[in-house]
């Protein structure tokens, strides 16, 4: 039997469908109405007179003779020492006519804006592990008893700090970590006035958009690119321009209108791998400085570079103030603390935290102290280093099952990241794709990467979060696939 939720009972005497009858007629009058429309289903259990009567103010005299009036017209069964519960067969036919009826309904009336983000598809992540989902950490090999530990220190020091609102800008103690991290392993020129914690790489974009941007603006993406960036800068109402990547990464054009903004990977280039060359950045940056566009570098996994030392950051040649950095945990740690970062010049800085007051408010208090505690206590650099070593491992046995097993893909860049792209026979990634579901295995498109035609049929595999033994069954299962 199912219990009714109390927030049913809130407003149940409101929606009496005539007032004017008495508390008793009223109230089985709404109780009827309820189970006929499913928002009482049957085998409810409604609560006890006593609790009903106190919910709603009326005396339990009224509402036993309710209840003992429901019973007799069939509404209601009663059990002695269980409750009572809702007997009508009709409320499930009630609720599917009512299901019926609003699919028939028109469709929304969106603003051009809402129906520009509609359109883009949205941002979604896998749920579940599978080979070969992109871009899922190894959740695995989490320190999980030490983050519990840390979780349950801060909850015995200050329970009623972590429970109230936050600053909207990120805990100090989180921002503080996230500078001298910043400064000393990529090389970011900041102080914890310019950090500002976020929910997520994509919420920073869709802020940037939001401030930055105004219809019709000209942006410049990388082609092949993040999918989460276009679909950003494109619901905003920007005027997107693809430019091509080669071996040195983005290839700008200074010779057009100057954009209003550059979105870059230039670390490791999503999803060829490839790294920005120091002349570009240079370039890029003194391209900024005279136009007075803005520079976003995303660094979203950096950290994961498995054959060189990772570039230092474009920010960190900015002399400017043009250069906007971000970050986020979703790789690094794990994806449901919902905690990314980006690190702005200072004439954004009040800006952007007043904006992000206005959508979310802040980042939950608890999982920001407990990160930063995971980060200055050195547990972070640790988690760091031993995931580097188990990726890379992963990537070399990918490389070599690949490189055995199916001769028709070719890899592309695989010096880092938790992904390899690998290139198909023109034509034939989407029947290898349907082959590929068919057998349970994820094989992320590359070709839906590119803004336009795609240069390239591809995939994105993932291997992060797998264990070696499950790439080689999966890698067997794509050894079947026949190849057109």
């Amino acid at each position: 039997m199912k219990a009714t939720q109390p927030s049913l009972w809130l407003g149940l005497m409101e929606t009496a469908p005539h007032p004017g009858m008495g508390l008793r007629e009223q109230l089985c009058a709404a109780l009827r109405e309820a189970m006929r429309s499913g928002t009482l289903p049957q085998g409810s259990r409604l609560p006890a007179t006593r609790v009903l009567a106190q919910d709603l103010a009326l005396s339990r005299v009224t509402v036993e003779a309710a209840y003992a009036q429901l019973e007799a017209e069939g509404y209601v069964f009663r059990r002695t020492g269980k409750g009572s519960f809702v007997a009508v067969q009709a409320a499930s036919v009630a609720h599917s006519q009512t299901r019926s009826s609003r699919a028939l309904l028109p469709p929304a009336q969106l603003s051009q804006r809402g129906q520009g983000l509609v359109d883009t598809g949205g941002c979604l992540e896998p749920l579940r592990l599978q080979a070969f989902a992109a871009g899922s950490p190894d959740l695995r090999a989490f320190p999980h008893t030490l983050w519990r530990q840390l979780t349950n220190k801060r909850l015995r020091q200050t329970p009623q700090v972590l429970m109230a609102y936050g600053d909207p800008q990120g805990r100090e103690d989180l921002r503080e970590a996230i500078a001298q991290y910043l400064v000393a392993s990529r090389g970011v020129r900041c102080t914890a006035a310019q950090v500002l914690v976020l929910t997520s790489s994509q919420q920073a974009l869709q802020l940037l958009a939001t401030l930055l941007l105004d219809p019709g603006e000209l942006v410049w993406l990388e082609n092949p690119g993040y999918r989460g960036a276009r679909t950003a800068f494109a619901a905003s109402g920007a005027q997107l321009r693809p430019l091509p990547v080669d071996e040195h990464g983005l290839v700008p054009d200074f010779t057009g209108p100057a954009p209003r903004l550059i979105y870059l990977t230039p670390t490791h280039q999503y999803p060829t791998g490839h790294t920005l060359s120091l002349q570009r950045r240079l370039a890029l940056v003194d391209y900024a400085r005279r136009t007075g566009c803005w520079l976003v570098e995303d660094d979203y996994d950096s950290e994961f570079l498995y054959d060189s030392r990772p570039t230092p950051s474009l920010q960190g040649l900015d002399d400017g103030g043009r250069v906007i950095y971000i970050g986020t945990f979703s790789k690094t740690l794990f994806p449901s603390l919902r905690i990314a970062y980006a690190v702005l010049p200072q004439a954004l800085v009040q800006p952007m935290v007043t904006a992000r007051s206005v959508y979310d408010g802040h980042v939950a208090q608890l999982a920001q102290a407990v990160t930063a505690d995971f980060m200055v206590q050195g547990h972070f650099a640790a988690h760091l280093r031993l995931m580097r070593q188990l990726y890379r491992s992963r990537r070399d046995v990918l490389l070599e099952q690949i490189t055995r097993h199916l001769p028709w893909a070719q890899p592309l860049n695989s010096s880092g990241g938790m992904q390899l792209s690998v290139t198909l026979p023109p034509g034939a990634e989407a029947p290898l794709t349907r082959q590929a579901s068919s057998h349970g295995i994820a094989t992320p498109s590359l070709s839906s990467l590119y803004a336009g035609p795609a240069a390239l049929d591809g995939w994105l595999l993932g291997f992060a979060a797998l264990l070696p033994a499950e790439i080689e069954a999966a890698v067997s299962q794509l050894a079947k696939l026949r190849v057109l």
